[in-house]
């Protein structure tokens, strides 16, 4: 599975990072998402499960989750 930000969306507010640190970062500069993978393993259930949340809580909608099959 694909993990998409659109950095025009992203407001910085960082709850990505604070979901899952592993994934995401802010970009020193304006705080934006900064990707630290741009895909998850869709057979490892809590990888995918912590990138959902991170999706869910981007209060933005900033952050995506591409199911490429």
């Amino acid at each position: 599975m694909r993990i998409e930000a659109d950095l025009d969306r992203c407001v910085g507010a960082g709850q990505c990072v604070l979901t899952e640190p592993a994934l995401f970062d802010q970009n020193d500069e304006d705080g934006r998402v900064v990707l630290l993978a741009t895909e998850v393993d869709d057979g490892d259930d809590s990888a995918v499960a912590a990138v959902r949340e991170a999706v869910h809580v981007c209060p933005s909608g900033a952050l995506s989750l591409v199911d490429d099959r």
